[in-house]
């Protein structure tokens, strides 16, 4: 090891951790270095980082606020870090989990390799099919709650390296700076910033030990799919899951967490009819309730707890196709929006098309459909009849061109 590095860090962390930033991106930190601004320098820099690391003396730049809208009105505030910190910080992330991925529980999903949020979807539909109640629980401001005294107990308790725990605090503890370049200084004492690439891991090994293991050491026969702090649970009574949900608040307290009262609920979920109780919940972005299903196999029809998906996720998945005002793109061509939109599209479609209840799949193409046919009204000044069947001869054309239209291929448009 070279004079003057107090810490022996392996070079391969930082080039494993730069390849992994390149891969997914993302935007500029408040420094305003871009992902190609770092890469005009990219050795220098990654040795820069890989020295700062080893000596001990790497001190994270403020994270850059950003507010995004959430569905209820409100707002879910974002840290984003710096490129040169996303290296670091993944240099960390890739010891750590190399450790601990091993000892967390099977039914923690969230932000794991090899695990999705697909695997606990599937996961919660057969137990629904099981289990007659559920309790869907939500955790209040759970990224700006958690114990930074707690995280690193919890570290300390694995043994892991000095230099591990040095930085962990460091940017549980950074500054933040706003959009109008405010900055809040270092040295809080909860939360850990949403859209840093340490801050998952953490959360989950927060997680692990306030929930985890509490529920396999208290309740270790009831079953449940926790994805970060989205957490349900199945049970077999009513009484059985209201006495849960108690048990939970006062833990819940006890870590310095709060269960949300209105996203808190017990849920029925089995067959028989049932008055004054609430029969359908939300799981990541699916809603769980009974639908009526037709056997491949039989032809008959039957009745099951089904995941869709959630009629909040189509709402705003419309309103994004709205706002996209396609028939007032009459400039370009067919290719053109293609390449623009073809790549959200398909990520709809793979989160929510090709799994369980279909009744995405429709939905999302007749909104599509109905844009595109309003792009082909204004673009060739046609009638409705006319530009629906000059769009049928583009598909015959091109059956690719637009990522929806395989949705539907027997249909005729």
């Amino acid at each position: 090891m070279r004079q003057g590095k107090v810490f022996e860090i392996p070079k391969e962390l930082v080039w494993q951790s730069y390849q992994q930033v390149r891969k997914n991106k993302g935007s500029a930190g408040c420094d305003g270095q871009t992902l190609q601004g770092f890469e005009e320098n990219r050795d220098k820099n990654l040795y820069k980082i890989w020295n700062r690391l080893s000596s001990g003396s790497y001190l994270p730049p403020p994270v850059l606020e950003k507010r995004i809208p959430k569905g209820d009105g409100k707002e879910r505030l974002l840290g984003i870090p710096t490129v040169a910190d996303r290296v670091a910080q993944g240099a960390v992330k890739i010891y750590l989990e190399r450790h601990l991925e091993p000892l967390f529980d099977e039914d923690s999903y969230g932000y794991r390799p090899n695990k999705s949020a697909h695997d606990a979807l599937e996961k919660c539909k057969r137990r629904c099919w099981q289990h007659s109640w559920v309790l869907e629980i939500d955790i209040q401001s759970f990224f700006d709650c958690v114990r930074h005294d707690l995280v690193l107990k919890t570290l300390e308790h694995h043994r892991v390296p000095r230099w591990l725990l040095l930085y962990c605090r460091r940017w549980l503890e950074a500054p933040s700076v706003n959009a109008e370049n405010r900055e809040t200084p270092a040295g809080r004492t909860l939360g850990t910033p949403q859209g840093g690439v340490i801050s998952p891991l953490l959360a989950n090994l927060f997680l692990h030990y306030a929930f985890d293991r509490w529920m396999r050491t208290k309740h270790p026969e009831v079953p449940f799919e926790r994805y970060a702090d989205d957490i349900v649970f199945h049970c077999n009574t009513m009484r059985e899951a209201a006495k849960l949900k108690r048990e939970l608040e006062e833990r819940m307290k006890e870590v310095g967490l709060t269960l949300h009262p209105e996203k808190t609920q017990v849920v029925y979920v089995d067959t028989f009819e049932r008055w004054n109780v609430k029969t359908e919940f939300t799981f990541l972005g699916y809603d769980f309730k009974l639908r009526t299903l037709k056997s491949p196999r039989t032809g008959k029809l039957a009745r099951k707890c089904m995941p869709g998906a959630s009629k909040k996720a189509m709402k705003e998945i419309t309103q994004t196709v709205r706002n996209w005002r396609l028939h007032r793109s009459t400039e370009e061509g067919a290719k053109q929006l293609a390449r623009r939109y073809n790549g959200m599209v398909r990520g709809w479609i793979a989160y929510y098309g090709k799994h369980w209840y279909r009744n995405f799949s429709y939905r999302l193409w007749s909104v599509l459909q109905s844009r595109l046919i309003k792009w082909v009204e204004a673009k060739y000044r046609l009638g409705p009849r006319a530009a629906s069947h000059r769009l049928n001869l583009m598909k015959k054309e091109d059956p690719t061109l637009f990522a929806h239209w395989y949705l539907l291929r027997a249909s005729d448009m």
